[in-house]
């Protein structure tokens, strides 16, 4: 058949000096185009890499014929030798630069129009149009690389959960709603009018549920689904690695994934990572960088300063003390010169982020420049600086206010200015963020609601507290921070029944609804349900952070807009009205 004539015997970047004088086929796009004299000049792409093709019109007429039509993005086959470049001609930049392919025969297999985007890595295009031809998108090598890298993680994952006796389970894509944080995406039912599936926001309970199965080790490369606001690192539908065990604690959780970052990276960089992760609770992280998503790649932590702040005469700082909040600091390293204007906005930031007002103190040699030194003596002014931690050219910066709130402002001001002073370009930095709150308080409707998800075990130390003080009560939650980014949560979970149905009452579900919504899971947990506990991981942000992108759409291949459609299919789209009516659906008369 003339098709298997053209069938492809090596790719274009496979062919090496040891290939000189074999005849190959090669199958790929016309990368560029050059024509000398004469003499065409194509280099062939293919997704393995460039080869150059030679058409003179003394060597090889009837190809060269054909070359004179070819443009850029045409599909072609070349059959040929391959040639040994002259010594004077090798492209030391191309790993195939030391041969070239003088073809025999070439043939058409589609011509192409003249593409909207330029087949280059990085090449300036507007992202819009990057999704709206999404198929031609892809062909950019760094778009390549980066999912062959993401096809590397998803690999080295299998392989060394595989390695660590877990199994791969298959959990339900239609399921039942549940209230798990975020809006389910619903499928209405033909065969039951009036009832819907939901599509999964995670596997939560089902993962669990094998658990009580005695499976043990359970893990999942799972597609999710949640209907919420998009933006850089969410999508509608993304993949999680799940993963349950059975009989663990948090720090064999720890090591397990650790180790597993450390052979990821391995895999797929080359390099691994520093192990064991830092931990640090998340009061400690809110105190310190205000913030549960801290990124370490630089120091820069909250001082308490307190104290030192309220000794002087500054009544705002003294009130707020007095009242039971605090004063906390930030250093800016070597800013103490920066101008008025550039101070008062990092000020107008601040007030942006919901303080009352930033105070600031630009540390010289010898002297102090600030609008509140005039509030404190010699003495007491190097109190605080020394509090502070601060040096000459140092620009010290203090907010104060009730509970958290002073920390969070500082905290985004510290991200901000790591990022201006280029401070956060060090190594990886992995952190454990452990013992979350259980529950926290939802200040529009006044009621409780779990930090995490329901099923999250409280601190054995304050079970005591769920009905006295529900707010002291930490859980056994953690998340993994990678450079402030937040890529898994996980926990240990409530194994009994008695205990998940004082959590569901804790947060307003009456024994009624808990028990329509997840009368399944709380019947389980009466037949023999092993201590387990496990993570889902947003697989997307991991290879976003690995790859040095901005967004999660850089590492999907058909990725969605940040307002949820697709510019390449036009969905979500209207349906034939045929559809609805099946389905016992109105659209209230909206296209």
């Amino acid at each position: 058949m003339e098709s298997e004539r053209w069938l492809r015997s090596h790719g274009c970047a496979e062919l090496t000096t040891a290939h000189a004088g074999s005849e190959v086929v090669l199958g790929g796009w016309v990368h560029r185009r050059r024509d000398h004299g004469g003499i065409i000049f194509i280099d062939l792409r293919d997704r393995s890499g460039l080869v150059q093709l030679v058409f003179n019109p003394a060597v090889n007429p009837g190809a060269h014929g054909v070359a004179v039509c070819l443009r850029g993005e045409y599909v072609v086959g070349a059959r040929g030798l391959v040639t040994l470049r002259p010594a004077e001609m090798i492209n030391p930049g191309l790993p195939t630069g030391a041969i070239e392919l003088y073809p025999e025969a070439i043939t058409i297999h589609n011509p192409a129009k003249t593409p909207p985007i330029y087949i280059e890595p990085d090449s300036q295009v507007d992202e819009a149009v990057r999704l709206r031809y999404r198929y031609v998108d892809l062909r950019r090598p760094d778009m390549q690389w980066r999912l062959a890298m993401r096809h590397r993680v998803v690999k080295a994952i299998r392989d060394y959960l595989d390695e660590h006796a877990f199994l791969e389970i298959e959990t339900p894509q239609l399921t039942r709603s549940t209230p798990e944080g975020a809006r389910d995406f619903l499928v209405p039912s033909r065969v039951y009018p009036g009832r819907f599936f939901a599509l999964p926001q995670s596997p939560q309970l089902f993962k669990q549920l094998l658990m009580v199965g005695g499976l043990e080790r359970y893990f999942q490369i799972a597609r999710c689904f949640r209907d919420e606001d998009q933006r850089g690192d969410r999508q509608p539908e993304f993949t999680q690695l799940d993963l349950e065990m059975s009989f663990t604690s948090e720090a064999t959780l720890f090591a397990l994934l650790e180790g597993m970052f450390d052979h990821v990276y391995r895999t797929a960089l080359g390099t691994g990572v520093r192990t064991p992760f830092t931990r640090l609770p998340w009061a400690e992280a809110m105190r310190r960088y205000g913030t549960d998503k801290p990124d370490l790649r630089f120091s820069m932590g909250l001082v308490d300063v307190s104290a030192a702040a309220a000794a002087g005469g500054f009544r705002v700082m003294q009130a707020t003390v007095a009242g039971g909040g605090g004063v906390f600091g930030l250093v800016a390293p070597g800013c103490a010169g920066w101008s008025r204007k550039e101070i008062d906005g990092l000020v107008d930031r601040a007030r942006e982020l919901g303080a009352q007002g930033l105070a600031w103190l630009a540390v010289g040699e010898g002297e102090v420049r600030s609008p509140i030194a005039k509030f404190y003596t010699a003495a007491q002014l190097q109190d605080l600086l020394e509090a502070l931690e601060a040096r000459p050219g140092d620009l010290c910066l203090l907010a104060a206010g009730q509970g958290y709130a002073p920390c969070k402002v500082l905290g985004a001001l510290r991200c901000e200015l790591g990022e201006k002073l280029g401070l956060a370009q060090g190594p990886d930095a992995f952190v454990w963020v452990t013992e979350f709150p259980l529950f926290e308080r939802d200040e529009a409707e006044g009621r409780l609601n779990p930090a995490h998800h329901p099923f999250t075990a409280p601190h054995p130390e304050d079970e005591g507290l769920i009905e006295a003080d529900p707010l002291r009560v930490r859980s056994r939650a953690f998340d993994l921070v990678l450079n402030g980014v937040e890529l898994c949560s996980g926990s240990i979970r409530i194994h009994r029944r008695e205990l998940q149905e004082r959590v569901f009452s804790a947060i307003g579900l009456p024994p009624d609804e808990a028990r329509a919504k997840f009368g399944f899971l709380l019947e389980a947990f009466e037949y023999g349900t092993p201590p387990h506990g496990g993570v889902g991981f947003g697989l997307d942000r991991i290879v976003m952070l690995m790859a040095r992108v901005d967004t999660i759409r850089e590492v999907i291949a058909f990725p969605k807009t940040t307002t949820a459609n697709c510019l390449l299919t036009g969905a979500p789209a209207v349906v034939d009205p045929k559809q609805l009516e099946e389905l016992e659906l109105k659209t209230g008369g909206r296209a």
